[in-house]
């Protein structure tokens, strides 16, 4: 007997709708590695249909006043907490997550996030007026872009929803956005959420639109000549080929491109809560995270010790079903990102240790023990490259001068974090380093009112904070004479 799959369709000007070519891709539960859905396979002509009602939606969405733009997203966020049980099923099906820490660590920063930009939608002010020449008056007017052209990665489908919709709303602009082809459940249902709250204020339904596929339809977004705007977070590969795309009519770029962060610890850092929390954090939602605490560099004073105890934690850390309520994560997104992470650990060097893991867990779904890694080297392919996966390696360095040239020495630069009892030393580390975020004493919190992007080859432009809002909107200089 075979189970029916269900049947994932594009939300478009209000509407769900199946490919206008009929083709489909299976989505698979990362937990089982089984089906359990079909999602379009959208090509040219969805997406115009979708970019067409996004681009008739903009001039009413535009012209409200931010007010009326703010009270759509608080009921937006309401309706997210009065449907938070379905959000969260959707999204442990989509990625495997463990539905207590769903619950816990996703929806209420995603409905906190909502709300901080509806109330952001009322700050699209623009410097005063004043008189810069004689007898001449110069206004600054802040104005959406137009469509907006999104993609949304795997690891956190819903979340990386809503740091993309919500600034874009609230500015003024209308969305085209696209899941993950692994991933697309929870954002279909976001467009049903969404859509309620349009349909119920009277607002255009093309404001916000969701069409499924794989690569090529992110591409056909990006260079549709419709969006002002084309905004990603993925790979690297991808980020280039996206701003490539989009170099061909100047369009707005928007890039969050990975990461791979350095947790520099020092000698005189409280080990217990460093181990502790540095475990988490790089173990968290797989490692499946770009701003994971993957790569330590340790003082060499410490370093036994502190190796000693990041592998009895990373023993004692559990991965297992969605519905087992004892362990941090679930399992690796998909067959791709099991047969990577597994290749990382194939090819370490000689001189490399596994100090905990390096194996997959069961035979059914993509689960993978966590790993700690010892005895590498600043050029090791583990060093350099992103593993995303519950793997976390480990450097040794001599001196502050060292620590920042290993710290600085990769092609990511999103987040960091440095661990240590002496501020100025603390201080100094976060001038130093070439990353977007440095932490001190933590790694991974993130609030609505901070700025999170990096630089390098992590990509550029913010999410989150009034700086992520900013980015969706476009400055305008109105001169006016006096005579």
């Amino acid at each position: 007997m075979t189970t029916e799959l269900r049947r994932l369709r594009n939300y478009i000007d209000g509407e769900f709708r199946d490919a206008a070519d009929g083709r489909t891709t299976e989505v698979v539960n990362p937990a089982t590695g089984e089906p359990y859905a079909t999602a379009p396979l959208s090509g040219a002509a969805d997406v115009d249909a979708a970019m067409a009602a996004a681009e008739a939606a903009f001039p009413a969405w535009r012209d409200l006043v931010p007010g009326e733009r703010q009270k759509a997203l608080l009921k937006i966020a309401d309706a997210f907490e009065a449907r938070a049980e379905e959000l969260i099923a959707a999204e442990s099906e989509n990625t495997g997550k463990p539905l207590g820490l769903t619950r816990d660590e996703e929806i209420p920063p995603m409905i906190d996030q909502i709300r901080f930009f509806a109330g952001a939608a009322r700050m699209l002010e623009g410097r005063s007026a004043g008189e810069y020449m004689e007898g001449l008056t110069s206004i600054i007017r802040r104005e959406p872009v137009g469509v907006c052209a999104q993609v949304a990665p795997w690891n956190y489908p819903m979340m990386m929803a809503v740091w993309k919709f919500a600034p874009a709303l609230a500015a003024g602009n209308t969305v085209v956005i696209k899941p993950s082809d692994t991933t697309p459940a929870s954002t279909v249902l976001i467009a049903e959420i969404i859509g309620g709250v349009l349909a119920e204020l009277g607002h255009p339904q093309g404001v916000f639109n969701v069409i499924c596929g794989d690569r090529e339809t992110g591409r056909l977004m990006v260079e549709h000549p419709v969006p002002a705007m084309a905004s990603i977070t993925g790979s690297v590969r991808a980020g280039k080929q996206v701003a490539e795309s989009a170099s061909r009519d100047v369009k707005r770029v928007h890039l969050e491109l990975g990461g791979k962060a350095p947790v520099v610890v020092f000698e005189d850092t409280d080990i217990p809560k460093a181990v502790e929390d540095i475990s988490v954090a790089g173990f968290f939602n797989a490692g499946q995270d770009c701003t994971a605490a993957t790569r330590v560099l340790v003082h060499e004073s410490i370093h036994d010790e502190f190796v000693s105890a990041l592998a009895k934690a990373a023993a004692e850390t559990r991965t297992g079903a969605p519905d087992d309520e004892d362990v941090l994560y679930g399992p690796l997104n998909n067959a791709n990102q099991l047969a990577q992470v597994s290749g990382f650990i194939d090819r370490l060097p000689a001189h490399a240790k596994v100090e905990a893991g390096g194996h997959r867990v069961g035979e059914k779904g993509f689960f993978y023990a966590p790993t700690v890694v010892s005895g590498l080297k600043q050029d090791d392919e583990i060093i350099q490259n992103e593993v995303f996966g519950p793997v976390i390696t480990v450097q040794t360095f001599s001196d502050e001068a060292q620590a920042i040239s290993y710290a600085n020495g990769v092609e990511y630069a999103l987040a960091s974090s440095v661990w240590t009892k002496d501020h100025a030393r603390a201080m100094r580390m976060s001038r130093a380093l070439d990353f977007g975020c440095v932490w001190i004493n933590t790694h991974i919190p993130l609030v609505a009112e901070m700025p999170h992007g990096g630089f390098k080859k992590s990509g550029y432009g913010k999410d989150l904070s009034a700086y992520g809002f900013e980015d969706y909107t476009r400055i305008k200089h109105v001169m006016t004479s006096l005579g």
